[in-house]
C-alpha cells in the first residue's frame, strides 16, 4: 500500500511569518460524532487529549498540594473513521485510538520544551505511533478471523505552544482557519485525489466519480504498511483547527465550512451546526468534527 506522488513530511511554516507569540498557549476545543442518517451504526471515533507534567509528592514535612502540575500543556487531537463489515470497522477506529493514547502518553512528554533540534523526533515518533496502531490492527484480526481487512482512517494533531504538529492517512481531514481563510492541511489519500493531483482528472469530475471513496492509505485493511502524511506549522492567536471524517466534507462544502468557523466563535457551537447541516444534507455517513480555537491569554 502506497501514497503515491506525497512528501512524507511537509514543513508549512512561512520563513518570513512573524516569530511564535509570547503569550501563554490556551485552548478551548470540543468534538462531537454522530451517526448520520444512513448508517445503521457509527464506525467513527475521536478523542482530546492533554497533557501535562504532573509533580506528585508522595510525602514532605512542608503543607503542599500532593500533585502539582507544569503551566505547559500539549493538546492532542485526534479522528478515526473505521470501515469494514459487521462492525469491523468500529474495532479498528477504536483500537487505533487506545494504541495511540498509550503510545503518546509514553513518548510526547519528552517534547514539553520543544526546540527546533527536537521537532523532526515528534514527527518520527507520530510515524511510530500509526504504524504500531496498524501493526496492532493487524495482529487483532489475526486473532479474530471475521475482522480481517478492517482498517480505519486517523487524522491526529499535536499542539504545544503555537507549534502544531499533523499525522494523517486516508481521506479523513485537517483544516487550519487563519486569518479569514480556511486551508486544507492534509491530502485525501484516495484513488480520485490521485487523479486530480496529477491532472488526469477535473475537481469538478472526482465530485461524481464512482470511486470517489476507494480509499489507497488507510491503517491496517488488507495489506500492512501504512503511509503517514506529516506536517507541521506555527499558529497564531484565534486561529481555529478543524479534524473531521468525510461524513461532513462529503456534505458540505469548504465555502460553507470556512463561514461557520467565521460566524461562530464557540467550538461546540460551531460542532453542533456543522453536524446539523450535514446531517440536513443527507447526512449519508458517520459524521465526526473537533474544532479547536487556540488563544493568547
Amino acid at each position: 500500500m502506497s501514497l503515491p506522488n506525497t512528501e512524507p513530511t511537509v514543513d508549512l511554516a512561512d520563513p518570513l511569518a512573524p516569530a511564535k507569540p509570547s503569550h501563554l498557549f490556551t485552548v478551548r476545543s470540543f468534538g462531537l460524532t454522530d451517526p448520520g442518517r444512513v448508517r445503521p451504526s457509527n464506525q467513527d471515533h475521536f478523542v482530546i487529549l492533554e497533557l501535562a507534567r504532573t509533580m506528585s509528592v508522595l510525602q514532605t514535612s512542608i503543607p503542599q498540594a500532593k500533585a502539582q502540575y507544569s503551566h505547559l500543556r500539549g493538546h492532542i487531537f485526534l479522528v478515526a473513521d473505521g470501515m469494514g463489515g459487521h462492525q469491523a470497522g468500529e474495532v479498528a477506529s477504536a483500537l487505533t485510538v487506545v494504541t495511540i493514547e498509550g503510545f503518546l502518553l509514553n513518548t510526547l512528554k519528552r517534547f514539553f520544551d520543544l526546540k527546533a533540534t527536537e521537532e523532526q523526533n515528534v514527527m518520527k515518533e507520530f510515524q511510530s505511533a500509526l504504524l504500531q496502531a496498524d501493526a496492532k490492527i493487524f495482529e487483532e484480526a489475526a486473532q479474530h478471523p471475521e475482522l480481517i481487512g478492517m482498517g480505519t482512517t486517523l487524522t491526529m494533531a499535536f499542539a504545544i505552544n503555537w507549534r502544531l504538529f499533523v499525522a494523517h492517512a486516508g481521506d479523513s481531514r485537517c483544516y487550519l482557519y487563519s486569518r479569514g481563510e480556511l486551508h486544507q492541511l492534509t491530502q485525501d489519500h484516495t484513488m480520485v485525489a490521485e487523479l486530480v493531483r496529477r491532472g488526469a482528472l477535473s475537481p469538478q469530475a472526482a465530485s461524481r466519480h464512482p470511486y470517489r471513496n476507494v480509499i489507497t492509505n488507510v491503517l491496517g485493511g488488507h495489506e500492512p504498511g501504512v503511509q503517514v502524511e506529516l506536517h507541521k506549522l506555527d499558529l497564531e492567536p484565534d486561529d481555529v483547527l478543524l479534524l473531521c471524517s468525510d461524513g461532513l466534507t462529503d456534505m458540505i462544502g469548504n465555502d460553507r465550512i470556512a463561514a461557520i468557523l467565521e460566524n461562530q466563535q464557540e467550538p461546540k457551537k460551531v460542532c453542533e451546526q456543522l453536524v446539523a447541516e450535514a446531517n440536513e444534507k443527507g447526512g449519508k455517513d458517520n459524521i465526526t468534527v473537533i474544532v479547536v480555537r487556540f488563544e493568547a491569554s
